[in-house]
């Protein structure tokens, strides 16, 4: 995809409408967990609290996913080669490659969700009863060879299915209404064990990391506002609306578990679409973008055999019950990484906005200690918060690790103003 005279650059010929890359940003929305993540609210939550608790994450991951999509607009960099430059070249290594843990870690996860859902329609609808291992082999190789054509084959994929996705979710929610009207949802008694800061940390942090990684498509955008408007659309519409029809439907048809819902919704077949279309584009970016980190980190190695290996790691995973044994360990990822954005956001908007470029990495320093060291502290609050202690100013965490992350950070930079350690020393 970089062109061979300069190997971060975007070429004018790859730039694309912002449309089509909030096709892919929205295509998220469609994927099981999303889905999910509305049923496990429905059980624990009010239903006032469940409405607020969308809202209100919606509006913060679009101010993160906005934030974050326009840094990788102006600077054309993925946001593997922004942590590159916000924490140096080692310093960036150390970053990634947690990256690169987390996202190959839900390929496995999805793959495990994915084959899961095929076997239950199959036999739901079919009648046909086969085992999952030949389905991980094939959904993993479909997802693969998507990857190796890179942004613009999932670009086409999405384009394609968003709007049939588009049509089983309404259809999910107009049959939800057939069975219980809007005014009997909004006055439903149920029992709330779940607080409406619990319920917006599971709304955030289910979507977060791909808010944090939106440079890696909105890089492409022709129009400079493409990092906002993808953000807006993906997550403050498409991500909103879903999680609300899940939610609603869930309430409707008095079912606990997606697939189940689906059926007892009689989508049939259309819960093909759901289940296939949606986690294919989830892993192809999940695959992609773990290319991208592994290329920011080692960037001698060939791509294709990058994506190849890692795909098959990923098919790997799926195979030993990954989904079983693995969620706290990428939960504890996730909490490590998230607070790279307060480092990110804060370096390339305000601190140091005109380094954020392509030619910045050809002369780059070896470590940057403020970023390192925000990014510690920001990692050591979000893994000990609840479990050591609890602090808490926005009652979600991976936010609150964000703010304290830039905090931190502006205050080394600022009134501390260590040098940098230069890359050759």
């Amino acid at each position: 995809m970089p062109n061979e005279k300069d190997p971060h650059a975007i070429c004018t010929s790859e730039q694309v409408a912002w449309p089509r890359i909030a096709a892919i940003a929205a295509m998220l929305s469609f994927s099981l967990p999303t889905f999910i993540t509305g049923l496990e609210i429905h059980q624990s939550s009010s239903v006032s609290n469940t409405l607020w608790a969308l809202v209100i994450g919606s509006i913060i991951l679009t101010v993160i996913g906005g934030a974050m999509g326009t840094i990788g607009v102006k600077s054309r960099l993925s946001s593997y080669l922004l942590v590159k430059i916000a924490f140096g070249n080692a310093g960036a290594g150390i970053v990634n490659i947690a990256f690169a843990l987390s996202l190959i870690g839900w390929f496995g996860v999805n793959i495990d969700l994915f084959s899961n859902a095929v076997v239950r329609l199959l036999s739901a609808e079919f009648n046909i009863i086969m085992p999952e291992w030949p389905i991980d082999i094939a959904a993993g190789c479909a997802m693969l060879i998507t990857t190796l054509y890179g942004f613009k084959a999932i670009n086409v994929l999405a384009s394609i299915m968003i709007p049939i996705l588009a049509v089983v979710t309404a259809m999910m929610l107009f049959g939800a209404l057939d069975n219980m009207p809007f005014i009997d949802f909004i006055n439903l008694e149920k029992s709330a064990d779940l607080s409406l800061e619990d319920g917006v940390a599971a709304i955030v942090g289910g979507v977060i990391i791909g808010a944090i990684i939106l440079p890696d498509i909105t890089r492409f955008s022709k129009q400079k506002r493409g990092g906002i408007y993808t953000s807006f659309i993906a997550y403050m519409i498409i991500e909103l609306l879903v999680i609300f029809v899940a939610v609603f439907a869930a309430a409707a048809m008095q079912e606990t578990e997606i697939l189940s819902l689906m059926l007892a919704l009689n989508l049939g077949f259309s819960a093909f679409f759901i289940v296939i279309a949606g986690s294919w584009i989830l892993n192809s970016l999940n695959l992609y973008s773990t290319a991208l980190s592994v290329e920011a980190t080692f960037p001698h190695w060939h791509k294709k055999w990058v994506i190849v290996l890692l795909g098959l790691v990923g098919i790997g995973a799926a195979f030993i019950n990954i989904l079983d044994m693995f969620i706290s360990f990428l939960a504890f990822l996730s909490d490590i990484f998230v607070p790279v954005a307060g480092v990110i956001i804060v370096d390339a908007l305000f601190i140091k906005p005109h380094a954020y470029n392509a030619s910045t990495l050809t002369n780059n320093a070896r470590f940057s200690v403020p970023a390192f060291t925000a990014w510690f502290v920001g990692a050591a609050f979000a893994v000990c918060n609840g479990a050591i202690f609890n602090v808490s100013l926005s009652g979600i965490t991976v936010i609150d690790a964000i703010i304290l992350t830039a905090i931190i950070y502006t205050f080394f930079v600022k009134v501390i103003k260590p040098k940098p350690v230069n890359k050759h020393l």
